[in-house]
């Protein structure tokens, strides 16, 4: 921890939220002319409907300010440490992020511009997040040398205890990386909520690298704060413009990442906490539905059943940021403090 000079991430943070900011009212523009409007489910609740047409796609904001930022940024830490500005953690990081913001972007772009509403089938989006998942198991090989590098096993929370997986880490490393980007997906529904989630999500693995004296982990982890932060101006309630899968994948595929590169794999549940229970109430309304007929929740994910029990857009999505925070600081405190 002492390696790291904490001052230094300050300015990531403010670079990449005026970099978002700065993109914001270009990008933004360009988008509605290209008519890269939002299409709204009919199935949704009707105050949505109102949101039809809002600029989708935003999460190329998200993205570019991400990479603007923690590559000079890293690259700076490791030269002053007289390090290879060639980093391993940096390349497996941005990957990851921008290799799953790329595939949320063709699907951004199959459902907005050749009018597919359901943009890739659920085949290709899993081949790709398959085949993403595939390289990034293969950067992790490349850099276990003999002399050290990346170990594959997993760290029991609260304890030193380890469980030695070897090549059986390929499975959890796809079901984590799929399992993360599609649950961010999910939860992309109200204005602001994914992007106030992921703010304390990430704001934790910051703070973890800090602890681990990762410098790459916490520059990019604010990187992605401070983008979060810039995109919100544009995104909070009443939106100007959504992230979409762009953004979504691309958050989720990089908060899984940061969980592989901190070795927090099983703390990944409770940093994303709020994504988990999404997905969750996803998948039980589908099998109470498929097994008793009846559903469980009024509408899921599980934000649109709050909407319907009667509360208001922004009480949703405040609760949520609450919940995000509290589970992020649990996750901090069980990594840093329990051990």
């Amino acid at each position: 921890m002492g390696n790291i000079d904490y001052r230094i991430f300050l300015v990531p943070l403010a670079v990449a939220f005026g970099i978002a900011v700065i993109l914001g009212p270009v990008i933004i523009p360009i988008l509605r002319r290209l008519k890269f409007g939002q299409s709204i489910r009919e199935e949704g609740p009707q105050a949505h409907l109102k949101k039809a047409g809002t600029p989708t796609m935003g999460g190329v904001i998200i993205m570019t300010a991400i990479a603007l930022t923690a590559v000079p940024f890293s690259s700076i830490q490791l030269l002053n440490k007289n390090e290879s500005v060639i980093n391993a953690d940096l390349f497996f990081l941005l990957f990851a992020t921008l290799g799953y913001g790329i595939l949320g972007f063709l699907d951004d772009y199959i459902k907005v511009v050749m009018k597919r509403n359901l943009g890739l089938t659920a085949n290709q989006k899993l081949f790709g997040q398959l085949f993403i998942g595939l390289v990034l198991f293969w950067v992790l090989l490349q850099v276990r040398t003999p002399k050290g590098g990346f170990i594959f096993d997993v760290t029991v929370p609260g304890t030193e205890w380890t469980i030695q997986l070897n090549w059986l880490y390929l499975p959890l490393l796809l079901v984590m990386m799929i399992g993360a980007s599609n649950a961010v997906n999910l939860t992309d529904g109200l204005d602001g909520l994914v992007s106030g989630t992921a703010v304390c999500a990430y704001g934790a693995y910051a703070i973890i690298g800090y602890m681990q004296s990762n410098p790459t982990v916490t520059i990019f982890s604010v990187a992605v704060v401070g983008a979060l932060l810039g995109f919100l101006v544009f995104n909070a309630h009443p939106a100007k413009v959504f992230m979409g899968d762009t953004g979504s994948l691309a958050l989720g595929g990089g908060i899984a990442a940061l969980a592989v590169i901190t070795k927090t794999e099983l703390l990944l549940p409770i940093i994303g906490g709020v994504f988990v229970l999404e997905a969750m109430s996803v998948m039980i309304q589908v099998a109470s539905f498929k097994l008793r007929g009846k559903r469980i929740f009024r509408m899921s994910p599980l934000h649109h059943h709050f909407e319907l029990v009667g509360w208001s857009e922004w009480r949703v999505v405040t609760t949520f940021w609450l919940w995000g925070l509290i589970l992020a600081v649990i996750g901090v405190v069980l990594e840093v403090f329990i051990k």
